[in-house]
């Protein structure tokens, strides 16, 4: 039987049953049926895409999580491994949030305390009125303070900032930086300064009073030039030792050999030197340097070491009377011509004994003894940085 047969067979069995309300009410139910099939279909394609939707937002929603986490966990890194520390506060100052520990504190004794609790009472006021004025004024502020973090005084470099809700302040941020190091670097570059200031005067006026006096005893010109020269050349190789030394002091064997080094062989086959090692301080290393470059330059003109058999000894020991005391420097030399007493004594004369003298505050002999000259020098301990037994002797 076909369909429209059926069709036929159900309304005349539905007009013989109801009449045409009933078919009426039959066609209506099988609309009604339609239509909710459509509305099914059509929730059902429209729930799908949403529940795609979400779990896209989701997926999405987990890698940027991952991503910001990762960024944190970088940054709380870069702070901790730095000097820099960031906190937050509310208008109470009350910390809410704080990267690193903080003035000798951890982070979880920070959280929700002030800086009535955390700030020594010398160094409170100063920071807590620096931050009421960011909070009054809605302005950011730079300023460096020194703050005791309960072992030393540091110095923090504050940059704060306010931080706004709706319009109004509800707190404010800061980013700290710990500039100790800094500052202890721009006093010690003061202070290198300073002293720099202070050696080049007294070199200066070192410098002048050779000049003056080498003119004064020079035979003329060239002489002067040459004397002159000499004696800048000698103080510049006593400097380069304190240099060498960053100016802690210079060995009195390394300064004898230097000064000696212009006047004798390689080998220093004609020096003997013998003596614990010891510092000198730099203003002793210089006017000693000069005395020992006047007794060198005087020997390789007219003592030993102006002939081949002559010799000089330098030699030096500690100086105690129940106490270091210092050390006893001699110039000894023999095997050269005979010496004759100088009628006159000339500037490296005065330069040994009355410089030495006056810089060493102590005793000068400077004596001409027919089998060489002889110079005994004492170095008082105060002009010592350091004095260790060496046994062993260098020839």
């Amino acid at each position: 039987m076909s369909i429209p047969a059926l069709w036929n067979g159900a309304l005349d069995r539905l007009n013989s049953f109801g009449g045409q309300r009933a078919i009426d009410i039959v066609i209506a139910l099988a609309i009604f049926l339609l239509a909710m099939a459509v509305a099914w279909f059509a929730w059902y394609r429209r729930s799908r895409n949403q529940t795609s939707q979400i779990r896209s937002l989701e997926t999405e929603q987990l890698r940027l999580t991952a991503e910001i986490a990762t960024l944190l966990q970088r940054y709380e890194t870069a702070l901790r491994g730095s000097d820099v520390t960031v906190f937050t506060q509310d208008q109470d100052l009350r910390y809410t949030s704080i990267s690193n520990d903080f003035l000798g504190y951890r982070i979880d004794e920070i959280i929700d305390r002030t800086d009535e609790d955390l700030i020594a009472p010398d160094n409170r006021t100063t920071v807590v009125e620096m931050k009421h004025a960011v909070l009054n004024s809605g302005q950011p502020l730079d300023r460096e303070l020194q703050i005791f973090d309960g072992q030393i005084l540091r110095w923090y470099d504050f940059h704060i900032e306010p931080v706004s809700a709706r319009g109004q302040i509800a707190g404010l941020t800061s980013a700290v930086v710990d500039i100790t190091a800094r500052k202890e670097g721009e006093e010690h570059l003061r202070l290198l300064m300073r002293e720099i200031s202070h050696r080049s005067k007294n070199l200066l006026a070192i410098i002048q009073a050779m000049a003056r006096q080498t003119a004064r005893h020079a035979g003329g010109i060239d002489d002067f030039l040459n004397q002159f020269n000499a004696r800048v050349q000698a103080l510049a190789r006593s400097h380069d030792l304190l240099v060498q030394e960053d100016w802690h002091g210079a060995s009195l064997k390394d300064l004898l050999r230097l000064q000696l080094g212009p006047y004798v062989d390689p080998e220093f086959t004609q020096v003997s030197i013998d003596g614990p090692a010891g510092l000198v301080k730099p203003e002793t290393a210089q006017n000693l340097g000069l005395a020992l470059h006047e007794l060198a330059s005087n020997a390789s003109k007219y003592g030993a070491l102006s002939v081949a058999s002559g010799k000089v000894m330098a030699h030096w020991e500690q100086v105690t009377n129940g106490e270091p005391n210092g050390i006893e420097f001699v110039w000894a030399e023999k095997g050269g011509p005979v010496v004759n007493v100088p009628k006159k004594r000339g500037f490296g004369s005065m330069l040994i004994q009355q410089n030495l003298l006056r810089s060493l505050e102590s005793d000068v002999d400077l004596r001409f003894e027919k089998d060489g000259l002889r110079c005994r020098i004492m170095i008082p301990r105060a002009h010592l940085y350091s004095l260790t037994p060496e046994p062993a002797p260098e020839s």
